[in-house]
């Protein structure tokens, strides 16, 4: 396969989880190394909803610093701040004079942002088209989204092709890149639900930068079913079958080993030593992560990817502005 473009983001709201690392994470740091590859803190779409101003600055800089962490080298792959490339805000103003009110009001991710609530911003009603536009941006071909992001990217889709008949081809088209394998892990106290930053239950998932202690008290406090058997049945086991999945991705062994080994030992013997495999594999990534806060290195990582990403956004910007029929600017 030849060099493809890939844009993906993270937003700085809530502490990243075990669940974006294994989803997102790690899928950015395998792509770095066949594709072109963007990779932003998108703080433009948390400000969608309310945000205090100091735990944004420290949020984002934390998220830069664990995408570095995980393995993304900034020598291969651009990470920025979206706000620091003035073309997301321009390009996703263009993409909601495109967009019509019924598709976004059939946005699951609105409705259930806004359900019960006497006043919703603007801004966490249009942020699709801000989507759209920080994917088309780059003219990216491969998008790794989560089953949650579908329907955002099918919008993109859309927007590009409204824009192409209306105005002449300019956008490229992009496809959605979902993993098969460890793309969602669920919450330690529902498995019917994914993994998520902003669940307002703290033992609902293990952050990256949990304590060992932390890890292992979440980890020992996690639902099970009913039973005492160790084995992979979404259907009947489901809790069990999480941390099945959470072992494997942090252990690298298969479903199968796992279960072999703790055939007929229960519950307990398998989450103790669960717990000290999730220790062991975040612990590189948190002592890198500590190494990049110290050191101060993420302002140049950001600064050189902004200057990298804008090189790209302005020509896209300048194409899509001309062909809607606008003046060049003078500078």
């Amino acid at each position: 396969m030849s060099q493809l473009r890939v844009l993906s983001g993270i937003q700085p709201s809530g502490k990243l989880t075990l669940g974006n690392y294994i989803g997102a994470m790690r899928n950015f740091v395998a792509l770095q190394d066949e594709h072109e590859c963007f990779f932003m803190v998108v703080d433009l779409h948390a400000i969608t909803v309310p945000q205090e101003p100091a735990a944004l600055r420290e949020q984002s800089e934390a998220v830069a610093a664990l995408f570095v962490a995980a393995g993304i080298d900034p020598a291969k792959a651009a990470i920025f701040m979206q706000s620091h490339v003035h073309g997301h805000s321009e390009l996703g103003w263009l993409m909601t004079t495109l967009s019509y009110m019924g598709e976004l009001e059939r946005m699951t991710q609105f409705k259930d942002k806004s359900e019960g609530k006497d006043a919703v911003g603007a801004g966490l009603f249009v942020y699709p088209a801000l989507m759209a536009a920080d994917i088309l941006l780059y003219n990216s071909n491969l998008v790794p989204v989560g089953d949650d992001q579908k329907q955002h990217l099918e919008l993109t889709r859309d927007l590009a092709g409204r824009f192409n008949h209306k105005f002449g081809d300019t956008f490229v088209v992009p496809e959605p890149f979902i993993p098969k394998v460890g793309a969602r892990i669920m919450s330690l106290d529902d498995a019917s639900k994914k993994m998520s930053k902003s669940n307002p239950n703290a033992g609902s998932a293990i952050s990256l930068l949990d304590s060992p202690d932390e890890i292992r008290k979440k980890i020992s406090r996690a639902k099970t079913d009913l039973g005492r058997e160790v084995i992979f049945d979404v259907q009947n086991k489901p809790e069990i079958s999480n941390l099945l999945s959470i072992y494997a991705q942090c252990s690298g062994q298969t479903i199968e080993q796992i279960q072999a080994t703790y055939d007929g030992q229960g519950y307990g013997a398998f989450k103790k030593d669960l717990a000290e495999v999730v220790v062991n594999a975040l612990e590189p990534l948190q002592r890198k992560y500590t190494d990049i806060r110290s050191s101060g290195a993420i302002h140049d990582i950001l600064r050189d990817g902004a200057e990298r990403a804008n090189v790209v956004a302005d020509k896209t910007l300048r194409a899509a502005k001309e062909a809607m029929g606008f003046l060049p600017s003078a500078r």
